[in-house]
């Protein structure tokens, strides 16, 4: 196998294929369950990178608009996610605090802005920024860290629990999340990873 080979597998089925760099510009599909294997330079990065900069945006709002509203008589609460991880820092709860700062806010928004980083300029037609490689590995090591949509089923349950203890009214930044979630499940249907790493390794020649 030359230098500009690599050794790819059907995630679906596993059959193993060897490609070389012309395959990232290409659509390929495997020819035993029809999955799609590489979807070319500009459907591939163009999604990822445009998905990565709408679902940051969101992030943005996501952290200060409100999350949930408890109402007990006539009694009106508000809470966006700051307010709940700030709820959590005290005492012995100071951990738990940091955890859901960390995998529902920080390391999403972290892994979007890398993606942006890393690919952005392959996008605009521009050689890739120094670090861009490394920006990219990590984005990929950090995918099962981001946990938006478990902090979602959580939220999910609690409610289902709450419901009988107050009136809750689920405001704009949950759904604001809920189509981060969304978005970020339809961006990995474009990470093939032998496209972005071939086109990069491009960019920066």
């Amino acid at each position: 196998m030359s230098a500009d080979e690599q050794i790819i597998a059907c995630p679906i089925c596993d059959t193993m294929y060897r490609v070389d760099g012309s395959t990232a510009a290409e659509t390929t599909a495997c020819i035993r369950c029809g999955h799609r294997m590489t979807y070319g330079k500009r459907e591939a990065i163009v999604q990822v990178v445009g998905l990565a900069l709408t679902s940051t945006i969101l992030m943005g709002l996501s952290m200060f608009l409100p999350f949930l509203n408890l109402s007990e008589g006539t009694r009106t609460n508000s809470a966006s996610l700051v307010d709940v991880v700030s709820g959590f820092a005290e005492g012995v709860m100071v951990p738990l605090a940091f955890a859901v700062l960390g995998f529902i806010l920080v390391l999403p928004l972290t892994r979007f802005l890398l993606l942006i980083f890393a690919l952005g300029p392959v996008v605009a037609a521009r050689p890739a920024l120094p670090g861009a490689a490394l920006a990219l590995r990590w984005a990929i090591a950090l995918k099962p860290w981001a946990m938006a949509e478990v902090f979602m089923i959580g939220v999910a349950v609690a409610l289902v629990k709450l419901a009988g203890l107050a009136t809750i009214g689920i405001g704009p930044a949950f759904w604001v999340l809920a189509a981060v979630v969304l978005f970020s499940a339809y961006q990995e249907t474009f990470m093939c990873r032998h496209t972005l790493w071939t086109e990069l390794t491009a960019a920066q020649r």
